[in-house]
């Protein structure tokens, strides 16, 4: 049982949670400790934890759409693409280890935010697409959908590079329909650990109501502010990540 003192904690967790990632990415770097901290087995913790993000991408998405940066007609594949490879993923993880993963996502996230860094004109403006829409969404719905279902963490920060390099949206737009395939993967974990018995509904009910809040209040400022508000954002939050992941795999 939780005890009382640790719902107010929950919530406020899920507010910096939701409003981090519905800018960046990395939520779950603040969720999942906290969950841990307060005395919920991994499998559990994990299972909450999707329950919880469910709230923070589903409201991230909906503001989106509203403010006209996600189209459901343009999206709606890469949605069924990400939310079967991540059905994918999550049976998968019970088979193989994805110990390797802890020691090669850190390399990959540290690419990213140098090659972001040198390049401060990304994502300012729309560029041409790289990639039919079409091989764009079976390739990373798939790809990355079996990713955040296999292991997680950076997959918001990779949907956004996609979305940039492959389709050449601006940082903004890409940043929305990332919420949208967040959305996704994360629903399709969820059914899982439902299935499973592994959500801790109290927790993941006070932490999402949380998520809902600081989700709408972050999307509300990338709307506002554009990408010159969400790239520092952005960078802060790869280079976290890959200090915890780094962290993780060579110290802990």
């Amino acid at each position: 049982m939780l005890a009382a003192w640790q719902l107010p904690l929950l919530f406020a967790t899920g507010l910096a949670a939701g409003f981090v990632d519905s800018i960046a990415g990395g939520g779950g770097l603040i969720t999942v400790p906290v969950l841990l901290h307060c005395g919920l087995g991994p499998q559990l913790a994990l299972g909450t934890n999707k329950l919880q993000a469910s709230f923070g991408s589903g409201s991230a998405t909906w503001h989106f759409a509203r403010a006209g940066l996600v189209n459901w007609a343009e999206c709606q594949r890469g949605v069924l693409f990400t939310f079967v490879g991540a059905i994918l993923g999550a049976l998968a993880v019970q088979q193989l280890d994805p110990a390797f993963l802890k020691r090669f996502i850190p390399a990959l996230l540290l690419a990213t935010a140098v090659f972001f860094f040198f390049k401060p004109a990304l994502g300012e403006k729309d560029i041409p697409p790289r990639l039919h829409r079409g091989a764009f969404d079976a390739l990373f719905g798939l790809g990355l959908g079996f990713y955040d279902g296999f292991f997680g963490p950076g997959t918001g920060t990779f949907w956004a590079m996609a979305f940039v390099l492959g389709l050449g949206f601006h940082l903004t737009k890409a940043t929305a329909q990332t919420k949208a395939m967040n959305f996704a993967s994360n629903a399709a974990a969820l059914v899982l650990f439902l299935a499973a018995g592994q959500v801790k509904f109290v927790a993941g009910l006070v932490m999402g109501a949380g998520q809902w809040l600081g989700a709408r209040l972050g999307a509300r400022l990338v709307v506002k502010r554009g990408a010159r508000f969400i790239r520092p954002v952005f960078l802060m939050v790869v280079v976290a990540l890959t200090v915890k992941l780094l962290y993780d795999a060579y110290v802990k």
